[in-house]
């Protein structure tokens, strides 16, 4: 198993001096935490982008290209990069960009967003969501396909036998990004894409159908069995209760504030609490408490790929630093161990 980071580089009030951090102060912890999880031995980085003001990344392949020239073997994908407001061909040019600077090492997760400010900002209509998404998608994987491309669709005008540069050394790695709808899970299936599931909320194992869907689509349209990632929120420190405590704060000043825009009650201390159990959706606790909770996961899902957000709000940047330690040196290891032992023996 793949075992990651993922962030969007939140911007809200730092614990430890009660102001809100700057844009080039998050983004140089940013650049900081990704070069400590390629040291310590973690697969994949991923950077998602928004355009909020509680969020620092709106052009994830800069920053990573910024990550490519700090680190030598981590993986560097985006998480995600809303396709349904993009140009696929500049999504396809900046990653190939960024996977000849890091010698093979990026791949791109592309998603039709959780948020809305991009529809309006780069002039998209919402009524248009689910058909923005799949002619993009597809016009991008006709990019990953062909140098040369003769195409035509509803939202971007026509290609007529046009080059597109650069070229990647390699077929670029397109992951789908899939939250809570089946249909999401059974397009990916259908196009062979490996898929990035999000579990932020609930009990993991009523999203057991998605994966399930995903597969038999895929099956279905004559592809091999995709890669599937599981993608959630968490935090570790040395203890349980030192993880807890430390991001307890931080989740719920995030999530209060999320809810607000769409309905949700305020998170308690009950619910955190819930949510971090072995039943639960999110990964707070001790390295210990993190693997039983990965390995109990992949008895539901069998999936090849591990994402943690560590920073849900502004965490200390040291105690983040150690998480990425820990999930790096004492979680990731034990891991990837349990699951070759389990393979050998079965």
């Amino acid at each position: 198993m793949e075992i990651g980071i993922y962030t969007f580089g939140e911007r809200t009030t730092d614990p430890e001096t009660g102001q809100l951090i700057s844009p080039g102060e998050r983004l140089r912890r940013l650049l900081e935490e990704i070069e400590l999880a390629d040291q310590v031995g973690l697969d994949v980085f991923g950077v998602g982008e928004h355009h909020r003001p509680d969020y620092t990344v709106s052009a994830p392949a800069i920053v990573l290209a910024a990550a490519a020239e700090r680190t030598k073997q981590i993986r560097l994908t985006s998480a995600v990069t809303v396709l349904s407001s993009d140009d696929p061909v500049r999504v396809f040019q900046q990653f190939a960009t960024l996977d000849l600077i890091s010698q093979g090492r990026a791949e791109i997760m592309v998603g039709r967003g959780s948020f809305i400010e991009s529809f309006p900002l780069f002039g998209y209509d919402l009524n248009d969501y689910n058909d923005l998404f799949e002619e993009k998608l597809q016009l991008l994987l006709k990019l990953r396909e062909s140098e040369r491309i003769t195409w035509k669709g509803k939202h971007r005008p026509p290609l007529d036998d046009r080059g597109v540069y650069p070229r990647p050394e390699r077929p670029l790695p397109v992951w789908v990004a899939v939250g809570g709808t089946p249909e999401s899970a059974i397009r990916a299936g259908k196009f062979g894409l490996p898929m990035a599931l999000g579990i932020i909320g609930g009990m993991p194992e009523r999203f057991a159908p998605f994966v399930q869907f995903h597969r038999e689509a895929a099956r279905e349209a004559g592809h091999k069995t995709p890669r599937l990632s599981i993608n959630s929120h968490g935090f570790i420190a040395e203890t349980s209760q030192k993880a807890a405590d430390t991001a307890f704060p931080a989740f719920k000043m995030m999530m209060d504030r999320i809810g607000r825009e769409r309905g949700w009650a305020p998170m308690t201390r009950e619910q955190f609490e819930f949510s971090r159990s072995l039943r639960g959706a999110d990964f707070v606790g001790s390295p210990q408490d993190v693997i039983e909770k990965i390995l109990f996961q992949h008895e539901i899902f069998g999936h090849d790929r591990f994402l943690l957000q560590l920073t849900v709000g502004t965490l200390p940047h040291k105690k983040v630093l150690r998480a990425i330690e820990l999930l790096g040196t004492e979680v990731a290891p034990v891991v990837k161990r349990e699951l070759t032992q389990k393979g050998a023996s079965s």
